[in-house]
């Protein structure tokens, strides 16, 4: 594996959410393509806190510190999928800062250093810094709190100045019910679209109260784990409020998959 030379200084991060898709993403030429020029687009990041839609442990818990196997978190897929590799460094000074930072704001931290990165994690890394070359974390959702998982964001925001690009990985509508279905739902339609606005606005209290505020959201979120690193981002960008951008949108599955990633700053 080569690695690249990091620059030493640290421009200010963005921080990101993602719509990740399952590893057949991969297959995805346009897709890729749209990951990996949004990455070449952003500053190079030191390292990557990945939170992934398919981790949810309480207390908040970090992955290994060192390269290990990959989780395949799926079933039924070709034997290929189960072969992918993505041999990223490990990130153990990030994981000592992250632990500092949520014990200054007493939110408990736990380890599990056997855990890889899932697809959830890994499948938009291999498509955005396909050399595996960025040290990357894994942290996990510490459960379906909306304020909680704000205020884990919040406390995350300084990692910005220290070349730390923290990344949301998930999907801003997923009803499994739907895949595959021809036609891009009306529910689909419309939370999406109210969910660009609110992340445009920043508005915390409607993207935190989503089920009551959105139209279509308990059909676009039936289960809501692939939405909650969203939350989790705009946390980490509360205090400051950059203005948002919407590098990839579009349908996958036929259309009920919005594929809205967002960026802060």
């Amino acid at each position: 594996m080569t690695t690249q030379t990091q620059n030493t200084s640290n421009p200010r991060m963005p921080v990101v959410f993602a719509a990740h898709g399952a590893p057949v993403l991969l297959d995805d030429a346009a897709w890729v393509n749209e990951l990996a020029t949004w990455a070449k687009a952003m500053p190079r990041p030191k390292s990557i806190l990945m939170v992934s839609a398919h981790w949810d442990e309480r207390p908040t818990t970090l992955g290994a510190t060192r390269t290990v196997p990959l989780v395949y978190d799926f079933y039924g897929f070709p034997e290929r999928y189960y072969q992918t590799k993505y041999e990223a460094p490990g990130a153990p000074a990030l994981a000592a800062r992250v632990r500092e930072l949520l014990r200054d704001k007493t939110i408990a931290v736990a380890n599990s250093p056997e855990r890889g990165l899932d697809h959830g994690a890994y499948v938009p890394l291999v498509a955005m810094y396909p050399r595996a070359d960025v040290a990357v974390l894994q942290m996990s959702i510490p459960g379906l709190v909306p304020d909680e998982l704000v205020g884990l964001g919040r406390a995350l925001a300084p990692l910005r100045d220290e070349g730390v690009l923290i990344f949301g990985s998930g999907f801003l509508t997923h009803n499994m019910r739907y895949a595959f279905r021809p036609g891009v739902p009306t529910w689909a339609r419309e939370f999406d679209a109210w969910a660009e606005d609110a992340l445009s606005r920043l508005d915390l209290e409607a993207l935190e109260d989503f089920h009551a505020r959105a139209p279509g959201a308990w059909m676009a979120l039936p289960t809501w784990e692939h939405y909650a690193p969203v939350l989790i981002a705009a946390g980490a960008v509360a205090d400051e409020r950059p203005k948002a951008a919407f590098p990839i949108t579009g349908w996958w599955m036929d259309g009920a998959f919005t594929k809205r990633s967002v960026q802060f700053g």
